[in-house]
């Protein structure tokens, strides 16, 4: 089995593209952040998913992105609640955290340059998302670039490395669709911006607004609890 780096977030969508990449037959080392967000407990969500689908490698690598701030996920911003559906896939938000893709992905090309692995997982979409910058296409298709510019084995021509993002183009129905025919539970998942103290999900953030539609629109029944 080929080797490849996984992001894992906890959420539904990095769940479901684990899920996916164990079914073309990866062998997925499991990459999550520590970065000082404010929904920390994503982390023990990632740790749960991990384990449900059977993948024995899982880092959490701390980097505290707070020093910087510039977030409602790392800063003292509000998370934006309520946008209309419009808004929130034209407009970027006060929770996009400057380059964090860019700094996950550097993390995950680091570990895969050590493993021998030449695939990177990541689960980010540009149909039903946030607007963020770094979820588009051809950011991922300038990332694979520099991957294979700046890494000693891409250099030397012993690695040809891929950035893998197999929900690119779905809808959030039809990625939580795929993750239930991959075996995805996900009642073990976390996608809110904003959770109560008790984990509850806030239900008016971007991701909760995008996560209930999602199964809505899946005709699936959502597992999350929502305080509205």
């Amino acid at each position: 089995m080929k080797r490849a780096v996984a992001l894992a977030s906890g959420g539904l969508d990095s769940s479901t593209m684990m899920a996916l990449a164990g079914k073309q037959g990866f062998d997925v080392y499991a990459l999550s952040f520590d970065y000082g967000q404010r929904h920390r407990c994503e982390l023990e969500a990632a740790r749960r998913v991990v384990h449900s689908l059977g993948i024995t490698h899982h880092l959490t690598a701390a980097i505290d992105l707070r020093m910087f701030g510039g977030s409602a996920l790392t800063g003292d911003i509000a998370v934006p609640k309520h946008r209309e559906r419009g808004r929130i896939s034209s407009e970027i938000p006060a929770t996009y955290v400057p380059a964090r893709n860019t700094i996950f992905l550097s993390f995950a090309l680091a570990w895969c340059e050590v493993l021998g692995a030449q695939d990177i997982f990541i689960g980010v979409n540009a149909i039903d998302y946030s607007g963020y910058p770094d979820c588009r296409p051809k950011f991922l298709q300038a990332f694979e670039e520099l991957a294979n510019l700046a890494t000693k084995a891409g250099v030397e021509g012993t690695a040809h490395y891929r950035i893998h993002a197999p929900l690119l183009n779905m809808s959030k129905a039809q990625i939580i669709k795929a993750g239930a025919e991959a075996g995805v539970d996900f009642s073990l998942t976390h996608s809110c911006y904003d959770p109560a103290p008790d984990g509850a999900a806030c239900g008016a953030c971007d991701s909760c607004v995008l996560r209930r539609r999602g199964f809505e629109e899946a005709g699936i029944p959502d597992p999350t609890r929502y305080r509205i």
